[in-house]
């Protein structure tokens, strides 16, 4: 759901320039409680693996595909305001480095892909724990939810951002209907593999999850009488080194960059076959980095185009990475200042 530049207006694009600009901000101020319990090594992996996951699309029908968008599950794993810009982080490198949606429309796209989507699929994944069995196997099927939900709101995000400010005029019903309904199909995708990626990491490694680590069950003591009590954990899930955990991962994330990317489909995706149906898609404008030399995720001058994808989605994971790094110490460090 990558808005190119054109789409919009430029006050709309302001507007929510200056929503995505205040929201980074804020989560800044926010995440220092996260990243304390999860550690900017996650939060790094975290956009890594969203960047490379979204590289690949898959088919949901009638010639279109879909991509994660990976808000509830950057969310679940790292906290909401660590999720923000863990998703802020994705889409920079996305636009920057890629061409993969406009510079003037990166403020839209963090707002609806790095701030509905994870507040949505963050206060629908705690909404249903609340009514789960508190243990931490409730994680996954609570943020299966918020993900399944947080892409057709996203969707209609998109629609209120058109009625104020669309380039062309097309009947908002039909716009509503259309980008609900295929991006539903597209939520479904997210939640199944939303699902997937939690189910391994609660397996292994539930201290590495944000939603689950004040999940333990309740401590039940039995004094010399054979009395019993219980006592609720006021700590986390103990953590151990993560270092052998987050080797894993960030294999995994280079194995779906530079290898199952090239297996993604090449139809378009929601967004863009939404736009070729109701007429609006012929308003894009080719981003201004389109001539960088890692444009539409290829390595210009590698030659051949599986050679060349692999390379491009290694590269990007690296530079996520790092970037993604760089902004975690960064909320630590003015967190500390603050206090």
């Amino acid at each position: 759901m990558h808005v190119p530049d054109g789409f919009f207006d430029a006050p709309t694009s302001v507007a929510t320039g200056l929503i995505a600009a205040g929201a980074v901000g804020f989560s800044l101020q926010r995440a220092n409680r996260e990243i304390r319990e999860t550690g900017p090594a996650l939060a790094g992996l975290t956009a890594a693996f969203v960047f490379a996951v979204q590289m690949v699309n898959f088919p949901v029908g009638a010639g279109t595909s879909g991509h994660l968008l990976g808000g509830a599950l950057a969310a679940a794993l790292v906290g909401p305001w660590s999720a923000v810009l863990v998703m802020s982080t994705v889409l920079l490198v996305q636009g920057l480095l890629f061409a993969d949606g406009g510079l003037t429309a990166l403020g839209t796209n963090i707002t609806l892909m790095g701030l509905i989507t994870v507040l949505v699929g963050y206060f629908l994944t705690r909404a249903v724990l609340q009514v789960l069995p508190r243990r931490v196997g409730s994680v996954v099927p609570a943020a299966t939810v918020g993900a399944l939900v947080s892409v057709p709101v996203a969707a209609l995000a998109f629609t209120g951002l058109y009625a104020i400010g669309g380039a062309v005029d097309i009947p908002l019903g039909k716009l509503a209907t259309a980008m609900v309904g295929w991006h539903i199909l597209v939520g479904i995708g997210e939640a199944v593999i939303t699902a997937a990626v939690l189910s391994a990491v609660v397996a292994t490694r539930p201290d590495l999850v944000y939603a689950a680590r004040h999940l333990q069950q309740e401590l039940v003591l039995v004094d010399a009488d054979g009395n019993t009590s219980t006592v609720s954990p006021d700590k986390p899930i103990a953590a151990k080194p993560a270092g052998r955990s987050l080797g894993v991962g960030l294999a995994v994330t280079f194995l779906v960059a530079g290898v199952l990317s090239l297996f993604a489909s090449a139809h378009p995706d929601g967004l863009q076959f939404v736009g070729a149906k109701l007429g609006f898609e012929s308003t894009a404008k080719s981003s201004a980095v389109a001539s960088s030399p890692l444009a539409h995720y290829g390595v210009s001058g590698a030659g051949n185009s599986q050679v060349s994808g692999a390379l491009a989605g290694i590269v990007g994971v690296l530079v996520t990475i790092v970037v993604g790094l760089a902004i975690a110490k960064l909320a630590s460090l003015r967190a500390n200042k603050a206090s």
